[in-house]
């Protein structure tokens, strides 16, 4: 199956619910999604085919303060439809790299960007085993949903961190986020992943503590 065609014909361009100014491709009750999976037995949860709320609260602040990423280079990790790497750019970042571990969020992150006009690097891999790339801020959206995942990007986070990058998380507050090492910049109502008929809940960008 021709991946770049399915996303296009199926998963319609609509603007991002918080941060209309970007257009996602996104699933909806029609989008085919079960056929692709029928159609590749690798084929995994579909989370870059909807917004969830830690990165629509790092997107539209990412927005409204475009000084944080201006002229930085930034790594969007487990980037998902790459709406965050987006946001950096439109933002006025110098380079943004997306990465993430499912092939299908590589091309959804590849296919938003060319839509919106901007330019993204994509990496597919798990970064948080491996050399990372050389980057003055790293951006984090909705990684700590699972202990396990939580506590080994945590520790990635860490080394960079003392390895010179700034560190900005967000998250609408899930179990399993290290809250105690992490300072609230700013907060956010968002409509998160799976919430009952796009119900808002807080969510809020968190820098890590030094």
């Amino acid at each position: 199956m021709d991946l770049d065609a399915f996303i296009k014909t199926n998963l319609p361009l609509e603007p991002t619910p918080g941060v209309p100014e970007i257009r996602l491709h996104r699933a909806g009750p029609r989008s085919g999604l079960m056929r692709l999976a029928e159609a590749d037995p690798d084929f995994g949860s579909p989370y870059w085919a909807r917004p969830w709320g830690g990165g629509l609260a790092l997107a539209r602040h990412l927005l409204d303060h475009p000084a944080t990423v201006g002229g930085r280079r930034v790594l969007d990790l487990g980037a998902g439809s790459g709406l965050v790497a987006i946001a950096a750019m439109m933002a006025g970042a110098a380079e943004a790299l997306a990465a993430d571990v499912d092939p299908y969020a590589i091309a959804a992150t590849r296919l938003n960007a060319v839509a919106n006009g901007v330019a993204v690097e994509v990496i597919h891999g798990d970064l948080t085993n491996n050399a990372a790339p050389d980057v003055e801020l790293i951006l984090v959206g909705d990684l700590f949903y699972e202990a396990d995942l939580a506590a080994r990007v945590m520790a990635f986070l860490e080394r960079r961190q003392a390895a010179g990058a700034v560190i900005l998380i967000g998250d609408p507050w899930r179990a399993t986020l290290p809250s105690d090492r992490l300072r609230v910049v700013a907060e956010y109502p968002v409509a998160d992943f799976g919430d009952p008929n796009g119900s808002a809940r807080p969510a809020a960008v968190f820098a890590l503590k030094a």
